[in-house]
């Protein structure tokens, strides 16, 4: 048996593809594996290759990239800012030569300072959680108020937004945060709690727009919004007490004011009644007056041509007139007669001395 395995091993060694080393027997099937490998890499077709191309045109593909309406493609080359191309299809080097960053520049960002809303739409109000270490601020008139408020802003210069700051987000809450420190501290409680509110929004913008361009942040802030501004919970009750006397306050001016509007028109109008009264009776006293002048000036005109006839013309209409009223008690006596009459005033019942009386003249 020895002798036998021995001339087999001897005749296996001698096909071909075996190695002369000594070894156990190779698998079924497996004796022509060298030569069937030869005869693959004589196939026609290049398979290698054409998976080597294929490689390489998804390669460059991925160069290929879109950047939406409200975006804009800031292109990196090793890292290194290279350009900045708008909206639409763009090619660039594939990566890791070239790769591209889309920030969102018309996009308005929120951030949250003093409080934090729910993460849903659909949450209810009373889910919004206070933060109070971000909230508390010292006034002017050193008492401690609440602040919760929001900042909105949006990027004009998105190279500067991606390479002059770290954290975006997290430095601009922290500016807008410092900057409405500053603004509370510089007014006093009364003016944040009310009518100041508006004032402290435009120095606390203003202030956080100066810090992110000293930062040269490349970020344009939109708005700053106080939400809910108070005073602590130990004092609120106090506080409350206060804010009725100012609304009492408040309308008790307006009430005020409303009387007065309507008193002082009231007044100017019957001034200006009286007014227009005493003119027109000024221009009529002053018309008659003249009106009487100018006949007194034609009668001594006439007068003065014929004496006797002007005397004894104007004899006749007064006594016309004296004779022709009414409401005077006339006594007519001869001439002779009157001159040894003693007049008589008859003493009746008591007149008006300031009713005007009727002229009388009398009788020769």
């Amino acid at each position: 048996m020895n002798w036998d395995w021995e001339k087999l091993q001897e005749k296996r060694q001698r096909q071909p593809g075996r190695k002369p080393e000594g070894g156990p027997p190779p698998p079924p099937g497996m004796d022509n594996l060298g030569d069937k490998f030869k005869n693959f890499k004589g196939f026609p077709f290049p398979v290698g290759k054409i998976a080597l191309l294929a490689a390489v045109v998804l390669w460059i593909a991925s160069g290929i990239f879109i950047v939406s309406p409200d975006e804009e493609g800031v292109i990196l080359r090793f890292g290194k800012y290279e350009r900045t191309v708008g909206p639409g299809p763009h090619f660039r080097l594939p990566y890791p030569i070239e790769e591209d960053l889309k920030p969102k520049v018309t996009q308005v960002q929120r951030i949250e300072v003093g409080f934090r809303s729910p993460p849903t739409v659909t949450a209810v109000q009373s889910q919004v959680r206070a933060v109070p270490e971000e909230a508390s601020m010292l006034t002017s008139d050193e008492n401690i108020v609440t602040v919760q408020f929001i900042i909105q802003y949006r990027i004009n210069d998105s190279r500067k937004f991606l390479f002059n700051l770290a954290r975006q987000h997290e430095t601009v809450k922290s500016a807008g945060e410092a900057a409405m420190r500053e603004a509370i501290g510089k007014s006093k409680i009364d003016e944040a709690l009310t009518e100041g509110k508006v004032k402290i929004q435009t120095e606390t913008q203003k202030l956080l727009q100066d810090i992110l361009n000293s930062y040269d942040a490349g970020i344009s802030v939109l708005t700053v919004q106080m939400q809910d501004v108070h005073p602590p919970k130990e004092v609120m009750t106090a506080f409350r007490d206060v804010a009725s006397a100012r609304e009492d306050k408040v309308k008790a001016t307006n009430e005020a004011d409303a009387y007065r509007n309507k008193v002082i028109p009231e007044a100017q109008g019957v001034s200006a009644e009286i007014v227009n009264q005493a003119e027109a009776y000024k221009e009529t006293v002053i018309r008659k007056a003249q009106g009487e002048s100018q006949r007194f000036l034609a009668i001594l005109a006439e007068y003065n041509k014929a004496k006797d006839v002007t005397k004894k013309r104007m004899y006749l209409e007064t006594m016309e007139e004296i004779l022709s009223s009414p409401g005077l008690e006339k006594i007519i006596m001869p001439k002779e007669t009157g001159g040894r009459t003693l007049p008589l005033l008859p003493l009746g019942p008591a007149t008006d001395m300031t009713a005007p009386q009727p002229s009388a003249r009398g009788a020769k």
